[in-house]
């Protein structure tokens, strides 16, 4: 690091990502253009680090790029004033939304813990007998031949 700013080798490897990462955020507006030295190579500020491990550590919580950019144009522009634009109401309906995939995620391992206990070898198979516990049961059902578990 320099005293004019990162180049964006330096800023891409302090917060662990490539430089396509930082042009593309560039791109998007999430980082904002940098200065550019006497020699035409792009100059980030210090802070540019903090803001790419956010932007990085969002991601990882399930926020997508459109959101993160809203958070951060919410930070900068309307601080406090619109709460529920914030991080709080965002990360409560990120919560909600991981929830009921969790939710949905119990029913399929519960469903495939049951497969399994069944002894479930081929799907065709499967999907022909009434018994099945794989969520085509219901098809199977209407289809039964009267097979027995």
């Amino acid at each position: 690091m320099n005293a004019t700013g990162l180049r964006s080798g330096q800023l891409a490897d302090a917060a662990g990502v490539n430089q396509q990462t930082l042009r593309y955020y560039e791109r998007r507006g999430l980082l904002t253009a940098p200065q550019r030295s006497p020699g035409g190579h792009r100059l980030y500020p210090a802070e540019a680090v903090t803001l790419l491990r956010v932007i990085k550590t969002a991601q990882r919580l399930g926020f997508t790029l459109n959101e993160v950019a809203e958070l951060l144009d919410t930070g900068r522009h309307h601080h406090g004033s619109h709460p529920e634009h914030g991080l709080r109401a965002r990360a409560h309906q990120k919560l909600a939304e991981v929830e009921r995939k969790l939710a949905d995620l119990a029913v399929i391992r519960d469903t495939l813990r049951a497969a399994v206990s069944a002894g479930c070898d081929d799907l065709v198979a499967c999907a022909g007998n009434a018994c099945c516990p794989l969520p085509f049961a219901d098809l199977a059902e209407r289809n039964a031949t009267g097979d027995t578990c």
